[in-house]
């Protein structure tokens, strides 16, 4: 029977969606390493079986959790003008709850967390480059000043002036037909915020410093909530 099929399905995406709730709640509180399954379970209002159901171990849920919140962001961004996917993304950065906590109370998870390899690395600049219609190196520049925000936050009007400045100096993917960014007559790499080529961005003081080693371990993060 299709339709009950369907509605099976429905069901279970739904509980897995709660229980990525929970964990995002339960990761935001305790941190990664200060997190369990039964904590997770708790979070999401579960018995701790249920958990087990969908997800082996807390490393598996963090992962997945990671994997939806990259498609969460991936459509924010996409669905904007570049210079308000900017700075929507820098604001969901700058605020995440999971991050936040992270960068306060367990800085080598943050660190690890950032620090993917050549390959990781090019998958995600190549989502962000389809997400804001630029080119490859684009790409990686926003990236980068993305991840300079997870590290310093600084203030919300900071980071909207710098993606402002910031999208003077990307380029439209090839047959993007976009025009956003130097005009005709103001070429890529002048502008404000731009000196010889450069893009003089930076994040105002203000937000959580990371100053510890790198650990080798695969950690996630989550649960989107609103800029205060």
């Amino acid at each position: 029977m299709p339709g009950a099929h369907t509605r099976g399905g429905n069901a279970m995406g739904r509980t897995r969606q709660g229980l990525l709730a929970g964990a995002a709640r339960a990761f935001a509180e305790r941190g990664l390493r200060g997190s369990t399954m039964q904590s997770v379970a708790a979070a999401a209002g579960v018995a701790k079986a249920t958990l087990y159901n969908h997800f082996r171990t807390k490393d598996e849920v963090a992962r997945v959790l990671l994997g939806a919140e990259l498609d969460r962001l991936t459509a924010l961004a996409a669905g904007l003008p570049r210079e308000e996917a900017l700075a929507a993304l820098s604001d969901e950065l700058g605020v995440h709850p999971v991050l936040r906590r992270l960068a306060a109370d367990e800085p080598e998870v943050l660190t690890s967390l950032l620090a993917v390899g050549t390959d990781r690395w090019a998958e995600l600049t190549g989502r962000l480059a389809g997400a804001l219609r630029v080119d490859a190196d684009s790409a990686d520049l926003a990236g980068r000043w993305l991840l300079g925000v997870v590290l310093q936050p600084g203030r919300s009007t900071t980071r909207h002036r710098l993606a402002a400045r910031l999208v003077t100096a990307l380029v439209d993917a090839p047959g993007s037909g976009e025009r956003e960014g130097p005009g005709e007559d103001q070429p890529v790499g002048t502008g404000p915020g731009v000196t010889g080529g450069q893009v003089t961005v930076g994040v105002e003081p203000g937000g959580q410093a990371v100053d510890r080693g790198v650990t080798g371990h695969d950690h996630g993060l989550h649960d989107p909530r609103p800029d205060a």
